[in-house]
């Protein structure tokens, strides 16, 4: 019986370090895999361009220290350099964004359906948060000064906002390449074909002619 018990412990040990195995991205096979743009092969990312032909520009990106034109709607500029700007990023999980907000400019609610976030405060006064998942949806919030790190998990809608008297600069590292954007408001009322104005106003609690002012607005 002793025997059996141990080797029943044995067993349920290697299927827990057999999953905790498989739950990590497979390790690099090689130093880098710069991005191929005219290769066909698409495996999760672009091929890999010949490592004779890759320079440091593969790897280089100027002008992230550079403030963007806040003169829009929102009031923010987002300068966001991903595998496309970087070719050396493809394959390394990471990427980076800059954004610059005037007073009151805000980046709106929003998610990145391959990434989580983590912020940093350059300059300025920066409201952000975040909400949590069905059926709690918790707003977690909080002002942040310069130098204050902020972390925004996987795939949750977040935001920001300068609430400070002057401008604001925030940097911020991704967990992927290609992080991706799903603006809230854009994705709502201005999908294309749009989405059916009645069930969008059940979904609001709203009349119709508001939905259809909104999705006139956005499209």
């Amino acid at each position: 019986m002793a025997n059996l018990m141990l080797s029943l412990s044995l067993l349920a040990l290697i299927i827990s370090w057999s999953s905790l195995a498989l739950a990590h991205e497979p390790s690099p096979l090689q130093d880098f895999c710069v991005a191929d743009f005219k290769s066909p092969v698409r495996v999760n990312g672009f091929g890999c361009l010949d490592p004779k032909q890759v320079t440091p520009h593969h790897f280089l990106f100027r002008g992230l220290h550079i403030p963007g034109n806040t003169s829009n709607p929102l009031g923010t500029f987002v300068n966001r350099p991903t595998v496309l700007e970087i070719p050396g990023l493809n394959t390394l999980g990471i990427s980076t964004v800059r954004v610059d907000y005037r007073p009151g400019g805000v980046v709106p609610p929003h998610r990145h359906p391959r990434a989580s976030e983590i912020l940093t405060v350059l300059e300025g006064s920066v409201l952000v948060g975040f909400v949590t998942s069905d059926p709690e949806n918790r707003l977690i919030s909080k002002v942040l000064e310069k130098g204050d790190v902020f972390a925004f998990p996987f795939g949750l809608v977040h935001f920001q906002q300068n609430v400070g008297q002057g401008n604001a600069v925030t940097i911020a590292f991704l967990s992927s390449q290609n992080p991706g954007v799903v603006a809230v408001a854009n994705a709502v009322f201005g999908s294309d074909p749009p989405i059916n104005a009645d069930v969008l106003a059940k979904a609001f609690q709203v009349d119709k002619s508001i939905i259809d002012k909104l999705q006139a607005a956005y499209n």
